[in-house]
């Protein structure tokens, strides 16, 4: 049995490169809204359906969102999204739970660092694909689901950019 992936996709990936671009041009608060956005309509109902007890992914996008809003400090916030990563460690027997709660950390925590929102991504993909998939499937149809997801998250991003958003604090990958 091959080990299970936390993260599925490559920062060499052409789809992945192409995602990076796009997101560079965008501000900060328009990476935040998408990244809260997304996570939050495609893996916190992942998260939610094997853990519908557990609310700490969802109390991290409330969190970030109160932080965006500027009704809460960003120390409140953090407490919120660091929940949210230890209730991913809490799922490690459920790789695709495992995976959407970590997604879902990194979507929140695009709030003070915009690079988190490439996190999402990754662990994202590993989430939808062992939701639809399972463990067990051939290396090659993780690959293929992670270019999907990767697609769906730039079409996301397309649908949520702002055309020529002035962005002073460009981001710069490290890959």
């Amino acid at each position: 049995m091959p080990k299970v992936r936390k993260t599925l996709g490559s920062p060499n990936a052409p789809c992945t490169q192409s995602l990076m671009r796009l997101m560079e041009a965008q501000s900060k608060a328009t990476l935040a809204h998408w990244a809260l956005d997304y996570a939050e309509r495609e893996y916190l109902p992942i998260y939610a359906a094997c853990f519908p007890l557990d609310s700490r992914p969802a109390e991290a996008i409330k969190a970030a969102r109160g932080w965006l809003a500027g009704n809460l400090k960003l120390p409140a916030a953090k407490i919120h999204i660091l929940a949210a990563h230890a209730a991913a460690r809490e799922a490690e027997s459920i790789p695709q739970a495992q995976a959407a709660a970590r997604a879902v950390a990194q979507a929140a925590s695009a709030i003070h660092a915009p690079m988190h929102a490439l996190g999402m991504a990754f662990y994202g993909a590993a989430a939808v694909a062992y939701k639809t998939y399972g463990t067990q499937a051939d290396p090659g149809v993780y690959e293929q689901a992670a270019l999907e997801e990767f697609a769906r998250l730039e079409a996301a991003l397309n649908a949520a950019a702002v055309p020529d958003e002035p962005n002073p604090a460009r981001l710069i990958w490290h890959c």
